[in-house]
């Protein structure tokens, strides 16, 4: 009877002891999207560089609880780099916008002189657990037929649906889709079908 008590509280302990375990999350496109345009552009179009804030530049996913208090969380991770998630976004959002399958990341992207570049500075990704997110990027896309850059600002404010990381991740990538809007309502005024 002893041993049986013994192991039944060695056991608890050892439970008591283990560490939450980590999740990883990851951007994504918004599958709802659909084309704005009946002609997908005949160019590619490449998305990067993407740069981000060195505050949330890191493998943790960072809220903000205060006005001056942020927190990094330990066991919300990010799977990659919050850069390399964003411009995969991104280009998933365009891809389904644009009705192209010429839109790829600059990091997987083939040299192409004639190709659309768009480069995206994230000024702030804000984000509150159970509250909304905020993103205020700034791009801007070289390439266009008369040699002009086009650049424009997208700032977004997105309610986050729950109180978990799966839902703030999520109210991220829904923000990203209305930058992913507004760049490619840039890419069909400017650089046409």
């Amino acid at each position: 009877m002893r041993v049986a008590c013994l192991c039944l509280v060695t056991a608890a302990m050892i439970a008591g002891c283990a560490s939450p375990r980590a999740s990883f999350y990851r951007l994504s496109a918004d599958p709802s999207l659909t084309a704005m345009t009946a002609q997908p552009p005949a160019r590619t179009i490449i998305v990067g560089p993407v740069t981000v804030p060195d505050l949330v530049d890191r493998p943790q996913i960072v809220t903000r609880n205060t006005n001056n208090e942020v927190a990094l969380n330990e066991y919300a991770r990010w799977g990659e780099p919050l850069k390399s998630s964003i411009a995969d976004a991104l280009a998933g959002d365009l891809t389904l916008l644009l009705g192209s399958d010429r839109v790829a990341v600059a990091s997987r992207a083939i040299a192409d002189t004639d190709a659309l570049r768009v480069r995206v500075d994230i000024q702030q990704f804000e984000s509150v657990t159970g509250e909304s997110v905020l993103i205020d990027a700034r791009w801007t896309m070289r390439g266009i037929s008369d040699g002009a850059g086009v650049s424009g600002r997208s700032l977004v404010r997105e309610p986050v649906s729950g109180p978990d990381y799966d839902a703030l991740v999520a109210a991220q990538s829904r923000a990203l889709a209305h930058v992913s809007r507004d760049i490619a309502a840039a890419i069909v005024g400017t650089a046409g079908p």
